[in-house]
């Protein structure tokens, strides 16, 4: 992989990690288009999402700064509760990943991978359209219940070309939860799950992608900086409603794909 290459997968990964339109399967789909072949292709995805993480927390900081704060406080406060219900989210995935990781790694360099991209594309755009046309009564908070639903939700996108943020998104929207509490809750959650794979990459000793430091350096900024922009734009989305037209991209970008490989 050259540093051009890195570059381009890394913005892929910058704006796909926060809109709705599964960052893992258009980093795929970039990496078939760009001819790039790696034995390890969840050590390089997962260097990219750690670059996404700092980019929701420099986006997030003062939510972040908020919480840690409350966090140490003597008395149970709201921040704790909230953090605590991040944990609850954190129960699915953290089995999901226990248990099917090798799994989920060999099937991205399945012969038919982009047949499963499509298809959870398509997955998605259904996801977000139930989503967008569905007006549940709207709660003034996230409840536990609701946070371990969310993290089921995350848990199922961890099948390439389902996007975590549109099906996370769209579940606490369905779950009758306000659109800009949905979109925090969807892009804090993410934060430990993620550090946490990079913590357990580093300790196995399995943080070799045959990618030079430059290129991988490139590439860990290009998503940062893409990252910070489209999680703004996100957040921002959210909370206009305008779901539908990535429920449409996703719907077409799943048919291209699942028409790409069968011709």
């Amino acid at each position: 992989m050259d540093t051009l290459q890195a570059i381009l997968l890394g913005i892929v990964q910058g704006i796909t990690e926060f809109l709705p339109v599964s960052s893992s399967g258009h980093l795929q789909i970039a990496k078939e288009l760009l001819g790039v072949e790696l034995e390890e292709n969840l050590t390089f995805d997962v260097t990219l999402h750690a670059a996404t993480v700092l980019s929701t927390i420099a986006v997030l900081r003062s939510e972040v700064w908020r919480l840690l704060r409350g966090l140490f406080s003597r008395r149970f406060t709201p921040e704790q509760a909230y953090i605590l219900k991040i944990a609850v989210s954190m129960i699915p995935i953290g089995i999901v990943g226990f248990a099917f990781k090798d799994r989920l790694n060999a099937m991205l360099n399945a012969p038919w991978i982009l047949v499963v991209v499509g298809a959870m594309l398509l997955l998605t755009a259904a996801l977000l359209a139930f989503a967008y046309y569905a007006k549940p009564r709207q709660k003034e908070e996230i409840s536990y219940r609701d946070a371990f639903l969310i993290g089921v939700a995350q848990a199922a996108a961890a099948m390439p070309g389902l996007s975590r943020s549109g099906t996370t998104i769209a579940t606490g929207l369905l779950l009758g939860n306000k659109k800009a509490a949905v979109a925090q809750f969807s892009f804090l959650m993410v934060l430990a799950p993620i550090l946490g794979e990079m913590l357990l990459e580093i300790a196995s000793g399995e943080l070799t992608t045959g990618v030079a430091a430059g290129p991988l350096a490139a590439g860990f900024a290009a998503a940062f900086v893409t990252g910070c922009a489209a999680c703004r734009f996100m957040i921002e989305a959210v909370k206009r409603g305008k779901l539908i037209w990535f429920a449409l991209y996703c719907a077409v970008a799943g048919a291209v794909s699942i028409i790409s490989y069968a011709i």
